[in-house]
């Protein structure tokens, strides 16, 4: 049974974008930090800068994504974790909205032609890389960890430049497509300014 809802899931699953993300050999101590950086299981307790700021913002967000998620107690959920995980890894967590957008269009389930799965759409190499055997990509926290912290890794090796790090994320590094698109989900969808 559980084989049939795979295969039907799969069946039924939205154009996603990732796929093309290449497998690029870490030296030892980069792949100890990433892992370092995912495995850490504090609880997802966003720090904001003021209780306001944090009603503000997930009312805001929250209005903006019930269409894509209409459960209200699953979208806080997963708002309070995209905020919490996208800080923890010193990203935007708007931009990490727009990113998910584009990436899945926020399904859970999403798996890309060449196997990217969840809401940030992970290639499984990760996981062999960084994570363990225990790590699910269709876990909410586990998945925007590791999209978090990859991101991160490849601004660093970017030196900042947003641009260059989404199109590593993407495996479509030098074209505009791509980073256009967050950017431009980022900007329209997902830009919020504390009133």
């Amino acid at each position: 049974m559980r084989l049939i809802l795979a295969v039907l899931l799969l069946a039924l699953a939205p154009r996603v974008w990732a796929g093309a993300q290449q497998y690029e050999p870490l030296a030892a101590s980069v792949k100890a930090a990433l892992h370092a950086a995912i495995a850490d299981r504090a609880a997802p307790d966003p720090q904001f800068p003021s209780m306001q700021e944090k009603i503000d913002w997930l009312t805001e967000m929250s209005g903006r994504l019930v269409r894509r998620m209409p459960d209200r107690e699953a979208r806080l959920d997963f708002l309070k974790t995209v905020y919490y995980e996208a800080k923890r890894a010193g990203l935007d967590p708007q931009m990490v909205l727009g990113l998910i957008q584009v990436e899945s269009g926020f399904k859970k389930y999403s798996v890309s032609s060449a196997g990217a799965r969840g809401y940030m759409q992970i290639m499984p190499f990760w996981v062999r890389l960084i994570g363990n055997r225990d790590s699910n990509l269709f876990h909410m926290r586990t998945n925007l960890r590791f999209g978090c912290t990859i991101l991160r890794h490849y601004l660093d090796i970017e030196k900042g430049d947003l641009y260059r790090a989404l199109g590593r994320y993407n495996g479509s590094l030098g074209k505009p497509e791509y980073p256009n698109m967050v950017r431009g989900a980022w900007e329209k969808q997902w830009g919020w300014r504390r009133p």
